[in-house]
């Protein structure tokens, strides 16, 4: 299912959350946006449900990202942003993203994860060695968790617009089906390229309760 190419993203997320519900297991759902650039393939979170995630809930839609990032056949790399880099801060928010390490390490240990950093350490393997030589993380991060909905939102846009980049969402994360709703600005390749996931989600499930 599609929806939210008019309307409000937060009326239609009612609705879905009322009919359709959560996974087993999922407390809350996220939304997730990729975007396509020259340099490579950038995942965001949380772009449009959760204004100001707890720790618990970073910690979940990481996970709940990861998994879809794995569907792309891509390994998720995972970068926890802030202003804050590797403790330089205690700011409630470089705090927050500090709990958020450690509960997604408790929750997959097998997930390359590192925080809280800058996006510049995120993204050039250079700086994050210089400033924390010990990170788990090796390369450039390709999942990128932002502290507030509107840190990811807005750096969303700024990706998209600057990189004139492909972008594919939003994705909603946890639902118990596949559905995911669109926003007033999307573009129709916006829309072929959000059915086009939608669809392998419907055909993965299928294939899941056939098994």
């Amino acid at each position: 299912m599609l929806s939210g190419a008019v309307g409000k993203y937060h009326r239609h997320l009612d609705y879905v959350n009322e009919v359709l519900g959560r996974r087993t297991g999922v407390r809350n759902l996220a939304a997730m946006n990729a975007i396509i650039t020259p340099k490579g393939t950038l995942f965001l979170c949380d772009t449009y449900v959760n204004q100001n995630p707890t720790a618990h809930q970073l910690a979940e839609m990481t996970v709940l990202a990861a998994d879809e990032i794995r569907r792309f056949g891509m390994v998720p790399k995972v970068a926890l942003l802030s202003h804050s880099n590797f403790g330089s801060s205690e700011a409630d928010e470089a705090i927050k993203m500090r709990e958020a390490l450690q509960l997604i390490e408790d929750r997959d240990p097998s997930l390359e994860v590192e925080g809280e950093m800058h996006g510049d350490a995120a993204l050039n393997e250079e700086i994050r060695s210089r400033i924390f030589p010990n990170s788990q993380l090796e390369g450039e991060a390709n999942l990128l968790i932002m502290p507030t909905l509107d840190a990811a939102n807005i750096a969303f846009n700024l990706l998209k617009t600057v990189t004139d980049a492909v972008s594919i969402g939003p994705i909603l994360l946890g639902v118990s089906r596949p559905a995911h709703i669109l926003t007033p600005s999307v573009t129709v390749r916006g829309i072929v390229n959000l059915t086009a996931l939608a669809s392998v989600e419907a055909a993965m499930a299928a294939s899941e309760s056939e098994d």
